[in-house]
């Protein structure tokens, strides 16, 4: 058995951040463990390969739902990352960092340090925004910030149509005002991902303080009375485990966050008791508050080949692969997402409700998004403040099983409403003048689809996560939360958790950007605890 200092599970996007950021002083070890593999393959480091990347168990947790009753009973897959980087390295890379209001939210919440003005300093620090200006930017961080390097036809429409039903065009929805067209801001550099694996956690490599442990299962935290003394893993196919003499940081996202706390004791004391589990602490909150964005994807086929389904096959690929190589531009540097739309559903909303991401591309349902064979193009709709929770429980006391994935997605009437109206003004949008040299029809719900009822029947039949679980282990300082704003876990000494499931709410948007500033955000209170003798 060897002590560190700090113990980080899970090399996703802010388990990466804080191993940079405490790794730059010396006289602090960290060991990081990471359940998956170290990949190496060209694909990762390609934006466009999301399609193929998303769904392969080899770089994807591929976990499932439970039945759920909210959407025709329906299970659907969750992808998570399962390699050295996490889900940061497989992901869309949209960047979007939500509305100011937020984080004035959490704050209200009891989470005062985590208002807009307390989280920005760390928005800016993350990031090396390319292109785009504003006080609000950051200009010096590690993850490149930029618009697409290439503009497509089919969104340039979309963002015209969208200005001619009235919206604003929104070059930088960053910046504290979010409403509006325009294209997505994504996380690369050059035209190849900039990831938290290949940027923060590549320079923490090559510093001595870093124990770096891939395929290394964590099964459970250690505890001597209250107190988090270690943790316990499999690697190399033997049971190890590791001492941590200030703090063990849970780093491991939404779903394998809050099964790590339960399979260690921490959690409900009925659902422990369910799974056999020795109670160490009863904390009702954990696995509970999960929350994603639900989408509806509509699509239409397009009368010209100028989308990315023949872009991506035969000769058409041929060419996207040479121009990739030889500039790093073409479709293989663009995310499948390019063009994206924040509204407002109704005069009464004070601030965006809904998001629209346009592809200039049609593609199947579920993860793997294979792209049609004939041209298509997308329109995904979602409600940006889903007030649906669901649920994230442990089956058994095996590591390895699967947790209960029970997310409940439809079943707060506001979503329900808010769905059905984004998917009409996403209609109004596409069946406005621009497109009329590119729309041919409505390939799905269909023209014939029109009350309602008949769309929330087709959203309930054919809708699908974002891939942006949240909220598991929740911020906060009621009965339900999980850890303080400090980010430690209530009731016990030595132990935090810094990653996606400490939101207290949904953030206005794809949750890779907030994820990173929690990394940010949370190593620098590890630091301040640090340096003042304090441990979690």
């Amino acid at each position: 058995m060897k002590t560190y200092d700090y113990i980080i599970v899970g090399a996703g996007a802010a388990g990466c951040v804080l191993a940079g950021r405490l790794t730059e002083d010396p006289s602090i070890s960290v060991l990081l463990l990471e359940s998956g593999r170290e990949r190496h393959s060209p694909l990762l480091s390609v934006p466009a390969a999301e399609t193929v990347l998303m769904g392969n168990p080899k770089y994807d947790w591929c976990f499932e739902t439970d039945a759920d009753p909210t959407i025709e009973g329906r299970s659907v897959r969750i992808p998570r990352g399962r390699l050295l980087g996490g889900s940061n390295a497989i992901n869309g890379m949209i960047y979007v960092r939500g509305q100011k209001e937020d984080y004035d939210d959490w704050a209200a919440l009891g989470n005062e340090d985590w208002s807009w003005s307390g989280v920005l300093p760390y928005f800016k620090s993350l990031e090396r925004a390319d292109g785009i200006g504003g006080a609000n930017r950051g200009r010096d961080g590690l993850i490149s910030v930029g618009l697409p390097r290439d503009r497509d036809e089919l969104c340039d429409a979309f963002v015209e149509a969208g200005v001619k039903a009235g919206y604003p065009e929104n070059p930088d929805y960053n910046s504290g005002d979010q409403e509006g067209f325009g294209y997505y801001q994504v996380n690369h550099e050059h035209g190849r991902r900039s990831s938290a694996a290949g940027t923060y956690l590549k320079a923490a490599r090559r510093r001595p303080n870093l124990t770096l442990l891939t395929e290394a299962h964590a099964g459970r935290l250690r505890f001597d009375g209250k107190r988090c003394t270690g943790v316990e893993f499999r690697h190399d196919g033997q049971e190890q485990w590791a001492g941590s003499r200030h703090d063990v940081i849970v780093s491991a996202g939404a779903v394998q966050s809050p099964q790590l706390l339960e399979l260690s004791g921490i959690g409900s004391a009925r659902v422990l008791s369910d799974s056999g589990v020795p109670l160490v602490h009863h904390l009702p909150g954990v696995g509970e508050n999960f929350q994603d964005h639900f989408a509806a994807r509509l699509r239409w086929r397009v009368r010209r080949p100028i989308t990315f389904n023949e872009r991506s096959r035969g000769l058409g690929l041929l060419r996207e692969l040479a121009v990739y190589a030889r500039e790093r531009r073409g479709l293989l540097s663009l995310p499948i997402a390019l063009g994206h739309g924040f509204v407002r559903t109704s005069d009464e909303e004070t601030r965006p409700d809904v998001q629209f991401h346009f592809a200039p591309a049609s593609y199947g349902e579920g993860s793997s998004r294979r792209l049609d064979t004939s041209p298509g193009m997308t329109v995904g709709v979602y409600p940006l403040r889903p007030e649906s929770k669901g649920s994230i429980h442990i089956r058994s006391r095996d590591p390895l099983t699967p947790p209960a994935i029970r997310p409940r997605f439809l079943e707060a009437e506001s979503d329900r409403t808010r769905l059905v109206a984004g998917m009409r003004i996403a209609r109004r949008i596409v069946e406005g003048a621009s497109f009329d040299p590119y729309r041919e029809y409505e390939l799905v719900p269909g023209r014939g689809v029109t009350a309602d009822d008949e769309l929330l029947a087709y959203a309930r039949a054919h809708g699908d996560t974002s891939y942006h679980p949240v909220g598991t282990c929740r911020m906060g300082r009621d009965e339900g939360a999980v850890v303080d704003q400090r980010l430690r876990v209530h009731g016990v000494r030595g132990l935090r958790v810094i990653d996606a499931s400490v939101m207290p709410a949904m953030v206005s948007g794809n949750t890779n950007a907030a994820s990173l500033m929690i990394g940010e955000k949370g190593a620098a209170l590890v630091l301040a605890d640090h340096r003042a003798g304090r441990a979690a």
